[in-house]
């Protein structure tokens, strides 16, 4: 883990170096292949949730293709303004199969979704495809990130499964440009 995060190198028979301090890693950095959620990186004190949006629905086609569901398994469809220090920090659209994710209520969607699925679920994942691209804004940035319709913003698209290989989050997560980066280190071998 330190190694990704870029404080130590190691190398089959040279050992661990502690690297130096990285100039580049800023204040709103995320490792990108990191999975862990808003309230694990930031700390749950600091990050609270207002729910736009929480219904039961079936998945169109694309979802289903995401998810691997059949068209009549139904989906939560999730969107929340997630707040740092009460800040409007991002837009998350979520949508998790329903029958994996048993009794998801609004007081764990004004908390962490995460912890829900890893402390009460004990649901572990496997790992996360992601993509992160630049885009306009849509409708909800304007309404609760508060910015115009040309401010950049910062897509994050995923995919989140199980250590089981089964498909549990599709998500959009939406950045105003300058609130939020994410950090990679790669070392060469």
């Amino acid at each position: 883990m330190l190694e990704q995060e870029g404080f130590v190198y190691k190398e089959s028979g040279l050992g661990t170096k502690v690297l130096s301090n990285l100039t580049l890693l800023g204040q709103h950095d995320s490792p990108v292949n990191s999975f862990a959620g808003l309230s694990a990186e930031n700390g749950s004190d600091r990050v609270s949730s207002k729910i736009i949006k929480f219904e039961v629905a079936f998945p169109s086609a694309d979802l289903c293709e995401k998810l691997n569901l059949d068209e009549n398994d139904p989906v939560y469809e999730i969107i929340r303004l997630r707040l740092l220090d009460d800040e409007p920090l991002v837009i998350e659209h979520t949508y998790m199969p329903v029958s994996p994710v048993p009794a998801l209520s609004k007081r764990i969607l004004e908390g962490s979704i995460y912890s829900y699925l890893h402390k009460k679920l004990h649901i572990k994942f496997g790992g996360v495809f992601r993509r992160i691209k630049a885009d306009l804004p849509d409708k909800y940035d304007r309404q609760y990130l508060g910015v115009n319709e040309s401010t950049p913003i910062l897509e994050i698209e995923q995919i989140v499964w199980t250590n089981s290989g089964v498909n549990l989050e599709y998500s959009r997560s939406r950045n105003l440009y300058n609130n939020r980066s994410y950090i990679m280190v790669e070392t060469s071998h």
